[in-house]
């Protein structure tokens, strides 16, 4: 079926660009802990890599062996969430610029960062995975995959999240700076906070 096939080269792309940001991710890793940084609870990281490499597998697997029909209105919108995921990442990792790392890494005393789209929310990089780990397999009614998993990311983000702004505070004054600013719907976002969000 045209349409599978479509999806599975689009899963693949995707799983490229993944693997172009570990790579990217590599690099500014290298660059902070030769600065004094460290890292922060690998074992959340090991734990992402797993999710995330059996979302790609498991979607295939649910359009391909189960045979999912392809819904144009379905794909239409579920393709505008997925951009819109797209968009928030790669406007975090722009505006972190060599401090945006997939691992959680501090560097003491560094300034947190308060301009581009963390002038809104805190976490526009998560918010973006949780869009794209939803909305990518009901490009072709993998149902089943999107709902396991974005309760399994959901699990996963909770941990992480608790676990980089505790660090990012002991290191990088990140409550005085994003106290009062919503982690990702920033309708109640006040001027004066922002930092190193992921």
């Amino acid at each position: 079926m045209a349409t599978q096939a479509l999806f599975i080269i689009f899963a693949l792309a995707l799983a490229v660009q993944r693997l172009l940001e570990l790579r990217l991710s590599r690099r500014n890793e290298a660059r902070i802990l030769a600065a004094g940084g460290r890292e922060h609870a690998p074992g959340q990281f090991r734990l992402m890599k797993v999710l995330h490499t059996s979302w790609f597998a498991a979607m295939a697997a649910e359009v391909t062996l189960l045979e999912r029909p392809f819904i144009p209105l379905l794909a239409a919108l579920a393709l505008a969430v997925f951009l819109i995921g797209q968009v928030l990442r790669y406007a975090a990792i722009r505006t972190l610029d060599w401090r945006w790392t997939v691992r959680i890494l501090t560097l003491s005393d560094a300034p947190p960062i308060e301009t581009g789209i963390y002038r809104y929310i805190r976490h526009p990089n998560y918010l973006g995975v949780i869009l794209e780990v939803a909305a990518a397999p009901l490009l072709h009614t993998a149902y089943l995959t999107s709902i396991v998993f974005t309760l399994a990311n959901a699990g996963v983000l909770i941990a992480r999240i608790r676990t980089e702004e505790r660090a990012l505070n002991a290191h990088n004054a990140y409550d005085r700076v994003f106290k009062d600013r919503p982690r990702f719907v920033p309708f109640r976002s006040r001027s004066g906070e922002s930092a190193r969000g992921s």
